[in-house]
C-alpha cells in the first residue's frame, strides 16, 4: 500500500523541485568563492547582456523588488564588478555597465555553475543527459506558452 507521503514524492513537481533545490544549492556553493550570491550571479549576468541599463530596467528584465536591486548593485560596485555612471540618454537615470573585474568574475562563474551542474548530473550518461535536457525544455517552453 503507497502512504501518502509516497504519493507526494513520487510526483514530477515534487522530484523536479526537490532536483532544483539541489542543483541551486551546488551553484550557490560554488559560486560563493567568488563572493555573490545567485541573484548577484544573475544581475551581473544581466548587466554584461543588457548594459549600460538602468537599475530599473534590470529590476524588471529579473522580476526584483527596486530596494532589493539597490542593495544588489551596492554590493556589486563595493567588489568592482559594476559601475554605475549617469545614463548616456537620460543623465537622471544611472546606467549600469559590468567592469571588466566584473567579467572576468562572471567568466569564472559561468565555469563555476557548469562545473556544479555537470556534477549534479553526473549519476546519468551523456546521452541521458541529452534527453533530460531535452524533456527539460520541453516542459519550460510550454508552460511559458500562453494557453
Amino acid at each position: 500500500m503507497t502512504s501518502d507521503l509516497q504519493r507526494i514524492q513520487s510526483l514530477p513537481t515534487w522530484l523536479i523541485g526537490r532536483v532544483a533545490a539541489s542543483g541551486r544549492g551546488m551553484v550557490a556553493d560554488a559560486i560563493a568563492a567568488e563572493g555573490l550570491k545567485l541573484m548577484h550571479h544573475a544581475v551581473l549576468a544581466a548587466t554584461a547582456d543588457y548594459g549600460p541599463v538602468t537599475q530599473a530596467d534590470l529590476g524588471r528584465r529579473l522580476a526584483v523588488d527596486p530596494k532589493d536591486m539597490v542593495g544588489i548593485l551596492n554590493h556589486l560596485q563595493a567588489k568592482g564588478l559594476v559601475l554605475r555612471a549617469p545614463h548616456p540618454s537620460d543623465g537622471r537615470k544611472n546606467a549600469v555597465t559590468v567592469t571588466p573585474d566584473g567579467a572576468a568574475v562572471l567568466a569564472r562563474c559561468a565555469a563555476l555553475a557548469e562545473a556544479a551542474n555537470a556534477e549534479l548530473l553526473a549519476p546519468l550518461t551523456r546521452d541521458e543527459q541529452k534527453q533530460l535536457m531535452a524533456l527539460l525544455t520541453r516542459l519550460h517552453e510550454a508552460a511559458d506558452t500562453p494557453a
